[in-house]
């Protein structure tokens, strides 16, 4: 048995269709049974002891080549006619060389394929730690240079929003208020993508 071999349940189930894919199967034997398990039958299979259970990885199930095997085999001998309660007690607790000869699964099946490279992540830019550039100064008509004076309003989550004070005037308690108000979308949006401690979220 190949050592350290392990699927997830979809690719599991991928390479259990594959095991059964050959003129030698002749598929279910009656409407009632199906020709090809699915997620939800495998997991029926092993809370039943007709296939051992996963190991876990975290919290993902893994499963082996003698998973593979297992269901292979049960689905050639239910297409036999056997009944579930026959299969089990020929095959519960069968040793690997009986499952692979009931199965007849090819090798390459069992072999395990290098996972594909994660592609490379771009690395996130990370706007708001950068030092600001400087600014150049504003001019008037006359050429003079002038500096426009701000206004910070103070938002949940540590957010400050700057609002030209020298044209608007500063913000009076009814307008904090609103801008609180208009914000909470914004200020959700940035907790959910980690620009903001999600614990100070606006509520």
């Amino acid at each position: 048995m190949t050592e350290g071999a392990s699927w997830t349940l979809d690719e599991l189930v991928r390479r259990v269709s594959a095991g059964l894919a050959d003129p030698a199967y002749p598929g279910a034997p009656n409407g009632r049974v199906r020709e090809l398990p699915d997620r939800r039958v495998v997991r029926w299979y092993t809370t039943t002891g007709l296939v051992d259970r996963p190991a876990m990885r975290g919290r993902t199930a893994v499963y082996g080549p003698r998973h593979l095997l297992q269901i292979v085999a049960l689905k050639r001998r239910q297409a036999e006619g056997r009944s579930l309660a026959e299969i089990q007690a020929e095959l519960a607790g069968a040793t690997d060389e009986t499952l692979r000869r009931v199965a007849a699964v090819p090798d390459e099946l069992i072999v395990t394929e290098p996972a594909p490279a994660a592609p490379a992540r771009r690395a996130r830019s990370r706007f708001w730690a950068d030092p600001p550039a400087a600014a150049e100064p504003a001019t008037s008509g006359n050429g003079a240079d002038t500096v426009t004076r701000l206004a910070g309003v103070s938002l949940p989550g540590g957010a400050f929003l700057m609002l030209p004070a020298d044209r608007v005037g500063r913000p009076d308690a009814d307008d904090i208020q609103a801008i609180h108000a208009a914000a909470r979308p914004l200020l959700e949006l940035l907790a959910d993508r980690g620009l903001l401690p999600p614990d100070e979220r606006s509520s």
